[in-house]
C-alpha cells in the first residue's frame, strides 16, 4: 500500500499533463473541463485497481491505456459529439477518423505538449493568467502551489485560471503548433513559465521544502522540448537551459542528511553533478549567438561561475558585472541582494553594506540574514540583531536552522 501511495503522487506529477495536453489537442479547446475529467478519472481508476491488485508491470503504459480507453468510450457514446462537434476538430492531425485513434507515442506527446504551451500563452488572456494556466496545465501545479509562486491566494488563482479557460473556449482557439509570428509573440511568457517552475522546485515555501527536484526535472524537460523543436530552439531557449543545468548540478550537495541547507561556501564538491554542468556549458554555448541579451543569459553566466568552487577574486568580478548587468535589464530585491554579497567578495562587507542597507527591505528575511551575515566579521552585535529580526520573519523551517547556526557562530 505505501508503495503505491508514493507512486501515484509522482505519475500524477509527471503523467497527468501529457495525458490532458494529448486530448486536448486531439479534441480541441472547447472540450479541456472533459480531458481533465477524463485523466483524473483514470488516476482515480489507477488508486482504486492498484490498491487491489498491486501495481501493474509498467504503470505508465497503464495509464496511458485507461485513458485512451475512457476517452474513446466518452466520445463513441456521446451523441451530441457525434452529430455536432466532430467536425470542429477536423483540422487535428487525426482529421477525425472514425476510429477514435489517440496518439500516444512519445513524439506526439511532446508535439501535443509544446502546441498546448503556446496555445495556454495566447495574447487574448492576461500574462498572469497565462503563466498560472500553463503551471496548472503542463506542470501539474495545484492551485496553492501557484498561489505561493504569485505570492496570492488560492482564490486569486482559482479565478484566473477558469477566466483564461473560458477566454479560450469562447475564441475557438485551435490548439496546434506555433507558427513563426506566435512564437515571436509568446515565447517570452513560455520562458517565464518554465523559468517559474523550476524557481517553484528549486526553492519551494508551499511543502515547507528546499528542493522539489521532481518539479525542477519537469522544467528541464520541458525547455528541452523547446530546443528539441527546430522553431523554438533560440539562444534564450538555450540559456535557460543552461541555467537550470547549472543549478541542478548541485542538488545533492544542497542538503544534508537532515534536509538541512548547506550554504555554497561549505558544499563538498565532489557532490556536484559534472554531466549537468557539462550540458549547462554545451547550451549556454549554444546561446550565445544573435545579438539579443536576455536575463536567462545573465543568470546562466552566474550559475555559470558558482560551479567554480575556489573562491578567487576574477570569479566574484565576473559575477557581479554579471549582476551589474541583471539589475539594469530586470530589477526584483533578491538580485540586488545577491549583487550586495558579490560587492562584498570584491570590494569588502563595509561597501556592501552601505549598499545592502540602502535597499531597506525591512519585510524580507532574506535581507536581514544578508546584513547578518555582512556585519559577521566587523560588529557581532549588529550582526546577531539582524539575525534575530530574520529569524522573527523567516517561515521555512529550514531557514530558521539555517539562522539560529549563524547566530550560534557568533557566540
Amino acid at each position: 500500500m505505501y508503495e503505491h501511495n508514493a507512486l501515484l503522487p509522482n505519475l500524477f506529477r509527471t503523467e497527468y499533463q501529457k495525458l490532458v495536453a494529448v486530448l486536448s489537442y486531439r479534441f480541441g479547446i472547447q472540450h479541456l473541463a472533459i480531458a481533465e475529467d477524463i485523466v483524473s478519472d483514470t488516476f482515480l481508476a489507477a488508486t482504486e485497481d492498484w490498491s487491489l491488485k498491486g501495481i501493474p508491470q509498467n504503470p505508465t503504459a497503464w495509464l496511458y491505456t485507461v485513458a485512451k480507453n475512457k476517452a474513446r468510450n466518452y466520445f463513441k457514446r456521446n451523441t451530441l459529439f457525434e452529430q455536432k462537434v466532430s467536425p470542429e476538430f477536423r483540422y487535428t492531425n487525426a482529421q477525425a477518423e472514425e476510429t477514435m485513434e489517440i496518439d500516444l507515442s512519445t513524439k506526439h506527446i511532446a508535439d501535443s505538449q509544446l502546441a498546448m504551451i503556446f496555445t495556454v500563452c495566447h495574447p487574448s488572456i492576461s500574462k498572469e493568467s497565462q503563466v498560472a494556466l500553463a503551471l496548472n496545465l503542463l506542470c501539474g501545479f495545484g492551485i496553492q502551489e501557484i498561489a505561493d509562486a504569485f505570492l496570492t491566494n488560492k482564490e486569486v488563482i482559482y479565478k484566473r485560471i477558469n477566466r483564461a479557460k473560458e477566454k479560450l473556449r469562447e475564441m475557438a482557439i485551435r490548439i496546434e503548433q506555433p507558427n513563426a509570428t506566435q512564437i515571436a509573440d509568446r515565447l517570452d511568457i513560455v520562458l517565464t513559465t518554465l523559468y517559474l517552475l523550476f524557481s517553484e522546485g528549486y526553492y519551494s515555501a508551499s511543502q515547507d521544502r528546499t528542493l522539489r527536484q521532481d518539479l525542477c526535472t519537469e522544467a528541464i524537460r520541458l525547455t528541452y522540448l523547446l530546443v528539441e523543436n527546430p522553431n523554438t530552439n533560440q539562444p534564450a531557449v538555450n540559456a535557460l537551459l543552461a541555467l537550470m543545468c547549472f543549478h541542478s548540478s548541485r542538488f545533492d550537495a544542497r542538503t544534508n542528511e537532515n534536509g538541512e541547507i548547506i550554504l555554497y561556501a561549505n558544499q563538498d564538491e565532489s557532490q556536484w553533478n559534472q554531466q549537468l554542468i557539462e550540458q549547462g556549458k554545451y547550451y549556454l554555448n549554444k546561446a550565445a549567438t544573435g545579438d539579443e541579451l536576455t536575463k536567462y543569459h545573465l543568470e546562466a553566466g552566474i550559475a555559470f561561475w558558482h560551479t567554480q568552487k575556489e573562491d578567487l577574486k576574477e570569479k566574484w568580478e565576473n559575477i557581479l558585472q554579471l549582476y551589474d548587468h541583471l539589475i539594469k535589464l530586470t530589477y526584483s530585491p533578491i538580485i540586488a541582494m545577491n549583487r550586495a554579497f558579490a560587492l562584498s567578495k570584491v570590494y569588502g562587507n563595509e561597501k556592501a553594506i552601505a549598499v545592502a542597507e540602502a535597499l531597506k527591505l525591512t519585510d524580507n528575511h532574506f535581507y536581514y540574514t544578508l546584513l547578518g551575515n555582512l556585519y559577521a566579521g566587523i560588529d557581532k552585535q549588529k550582526a546577531y540583531a539582524h539575525f534575530q529580526t530574520a529569524l522573527q520573519l523567516a517561515h521555512s523551517e529550514n531557514d530558521k536552522v539555517l539562522i539560529q547556526k549563524n547566530m550560534e557562530a557568533l557566540v
